[in-house]
C-alpha cells in the first residue's frame, strides 16, 4: 500500500515544511506508515510539534535527507542548492498519477474541479475530490480503490515542485498572479505548466487555446477545450453558470472526463444540477432595491472584467485589496470603456487602480471614484447613492489579506452588510 511514496521515503531524515493544514496532514501519514521514520517539522511560527521555528526556519532544509515542502511556503529567496524537495502533491501523483484528473489555472479551477466531480459522482462513478479545495490528498488515500478517479485541484504553489504529472491535466489559463510567492511572472507560469510536463505517451491535456504553444513545446497530448462546440449537445440557457468565462469551464470539464474515457453524453443532465461554488458571481439577493453580487473569488483584473461581462450591467464595482504587483492597466482600460457609474476602491491595490482610472481621458459622464477603508464605509456611500434597480457587484481583483483572513471572510462580510441594507 503507497509502495512508491513509501519507498521514497523510507530510511531518510525527513523534514516537513510548513506546519498548516497539509503540514499536519503530512505529519500524520508519516506517523501512520513510518512510525519508526526520523521526522521533524519546522515553520516560522513556534508551536507544539514543530522542531525548527524563528526566523531562520528554512535553514533546518539543510540537516534533512529530503523536505516535504507545504504550498504555503515561498522559497524564492532561499537557496535550495543540494537539497531534496518534494510535496504531497508530487508524491501522491509518483503512486496515483493513473487515476487522477488534475485542474490548474490562474482563475476557475475551483468551479471547474467542482463540477467535474458533480459530473462523474452524479453519473455513477467512484469519484474522489481533493487538493486546493481544501482537502489534502494525503488524506484521502486509503479512500482510493483501482476504480476510483481522483479529481485534483492543483494551485501553482502546490504544483512548485512536482516531477509528475496526472493522467489528465487541465490547464485553464494563466494570467499574473501569487508575485509575492514566485518573484516572477515566468517562474509562476512554469509551475503552473508542470501540471503537463511530465505526461507519458498515454496522459492527456486538456488547455486553451492561448497555451498550445506551451503544450507543443512539452510535446504532450492535448485537447483545446476552447474551440470545442457544445451547441449541439448542451442547452447554454439552462446551465446553472453566468458568463462567457464559466462556459470554458463548462466545456474543459467535460472534455477532462472525456480524455479519461468517460461518454460525455452521459454526463450532459447532471451540467444542469451543478450548484455554483460561493464567493464567485453568487447571487447575494435585492435588498432595498438594490442587486447584489458577491465574487470576492476575484483577485486578479481579468476576473473582474469577466464578471462584469457576465452580468452586463454594474451600478457600483468595488475594487481593491492587498497590492501583489500586478498590472492593473487592463482593468483601467476595460472600464474606460465600459464605464461603471460608481467605483469604490479599498486597500493598497485599490489606490494604484484608482490612480489608474483617474489618470485615464473621461468619457462624456466619467465615473464616480471614490475610496473605502472598510466595507461598512462603502455600504455607506452606497446607500446615500444608490437607486432601486442598480447593481452591486464585489469583484476586487485583488488578494483580501490586508483586511481579511482569505477571500470567503471577505465574501461573508459583504454578504451580511447587503442581507440588511436599506433596513
Amino acid at each position: 500500500m503507497f509502495d512508491l511514496i513509501l519507498n521514497r521515503l523510507r530510511g531518510k531524515r525527513i523534514l516537513i515544511l510548513g506546519f498548516g493544514r497539509e503540514g499536519r496532514s503530512s505529519l500524520r501519514f508519516l506517523e501512520k506508515y513510518l512510525p519508526d521514520g526520523e521526522v521533524a517539522v519546522a515553520d516560522k511560527n513556534e508551536m507544539e510539534g514543530v522542531k525548527h521555528f524563528g526566523d531562520h526556519y528554512l535553514e533546518a532544509m539543510y540537516d534533512y535527507d529530503i523536505v516535504i515542502k507545504t504550498p504555503g511556503i515561498s522559497l524564492k529567496d532561499f537557496d535550495t542548492k543540494g537539497v531534496e524537495i518534494t510535496s504531497q502533491t508530487d508524491l501522491f501523483l509518483s503512486q496515483f498519477h493513473a487515476q487522477t484528473i488534475g485542474i490548474t489555472g490562474t482563475k476557475g479551477k475551483s468551479t471547474t474541479t467542482s463540477l467535474i466531480y458533480h459530473l462523474l459522482k452524479s453519473s455513477g462513478h467512484n469519484a474522489i475530490l481533493t487538493g486546493n479545495i481544501g482537502i489534502p490528498c494525503f488524506d484521502v488515500m486509503e479512500e482510493i480503490k483501482p476504480e476510483s478517479i481522483v479529481v485534483y485541484e492543483l494551485s501553482a504553489h502546490q504544483l512548485e515542485y512536482v516531477h509528475n504529472s496526472p493522467r489528465v491535466g487541465v490547464l485553464l489559463n494563466i494570467f499574473e498572479e501569487h508575485l509575492d510567492h514566485f518573484g516572477t511572472m515566468e517562474r509562476y507560469a512554469e509551475a503552473k505548466l508542470n501540471i503537463i510536463r511530465y505526461m507519458g505517451e498515454d496522459d492527456m491535456a486538456v488547455v486553451h487555446e492561448s497555451l498550445m504553444e506551451d503544450a507543443w513545446r512539452l510535446f504532450v497530448n492535448n485537447i483545446v477545450f476552447s474551440l470545442f462546440d457544445i451547441d449541439d449537445l448542451v442547452d447554454c440557457t439552462a446551465l446553472p453558470l453566468l458568463g462567457e468565462h464559466n462556459l470554458l469551464n463548462v466545456k474543459a470539464a467535460l472534455l477532462a472526463c472525456y480524455a479519461y474515457g468517460v461518454d460525455v453524453r452521459e454526463l450532459v443532465p447532471y451540467l444542469y444540477t451543478f450548484k455554483p461554488l460561493e464567493h464567485r458571481l453568487e447571487p447575494v439577493g435585492t435588498f432595498g432595491g438594490v442587486t447584489f453580487v458577491n465574487d470576492s473569488i476575484s483577485t486578479i483584473p481579468q476576473a473582474a472584467i469577466q464578471a462584469c461581462n457576465a452580468l452586463g450591467r454594474v451600478d457600483f464595482l468595488l475594487l481593491g485589496g492587498f497590492d501583489r504587483g500586478i498590472d492593473y492597466q487592463p482593468l483601467a482600460d476595460y472600464l474606460k470603456s465600459n464605464p461603471v457609474p460608481h467605483l469604490l476602491f479599498t486597500g493598497k491595490a485599490g489606490e494604484r487602480m484608482m490612480q489608474l482610472i483617474a489618470k485615464a481621458p473621461e468619457p462624456v459622464e466619467g465615473p464616480t471614484l471614490y475610496y473605502y477603508s472598510s466595507m461598512e464605509e462603502a455600504f455607506a456611500y452606497i446607500s446615500t447613492h444608490a437607486k432601486s434597480g442598480d447593481v452591486c457587484l464585489l469583484s476586487p481583483a485583488a488578494s483580501s489579506y490586508d483586511q481579511y483572513k482569505n477571500f470567503e471572510e471577505r465574501g461573508a462580510k459583504f454578504k451580511r452588510l447587503a442581507a440588511v441594507f436599506g433596513k
